[in-house]
């Protein structure tokens, strides 16, 4: 059985706000799924990166 984002985030003594319980949640599925069953890969193949952009995702394009 997997963790709630909410007991996940409790057992590292952060509290969130209620209301946004239920968009942190979907987040939490969207990584989980994501990650996959890791079980059979090797451990190197198995890294997650993810980093947030502020304002939206785009690419900044430089011109030489």
């Amino acid at each position: 059985m997997s963790l709630s984002i909410q007991e996940i985030l409790k057992s590292k003594g952060i509290t969130a706000n209620p209301q946004t319980l239920p968009f942190l949640e979907a987040r939490w599925e969207e990584v989980q799924a994501l990650r996959g069953d890791l079980t059979n890969i090797p451990i190197d193949d198995a890294d997650i990166g993810l980093r947030n952009i502020p304002g939206g995702d785009h690419v900044e394009q430089q011109t030489n």
